[in-house]
């Protein structure tokens, strides 16, 4: 299924974006902007509802978790 496939590639962006946020990697940099403009729609709104921890981002996690949930639903 098309919609399962999409989510398993976009379950690869949102890791790909948390690995370049580790890694510091300039802004200007197109894996760094083609992630974060994937990716900054869905966690900027998880970032406002979840509290401060610490500096932690648990925001990636939570999306991920939310696209498995909607993975198992659709399977």
């Amino acid at each position: 299924m098309l919609l399962l496939r999409l989510l398993d590639v976009y379950s690869i962006v949102v890791l790909v974006a948390v690995v370049t946020s580790w890694v510091q990697l300039s802004p200007d940099n197109p894996i760094v902007k083609v992630t974060r403009g994937l990716t900054e729609p869905l966690l900027g709104p998880i970032r406002k509802v979840l509290p401060a921890m610490g500096g932690l981002d648990l925001s990636p996690m939570v999306l991920l978790m939310g696209l498995q949930l909607i993975r198992r639903l659709l399977y």
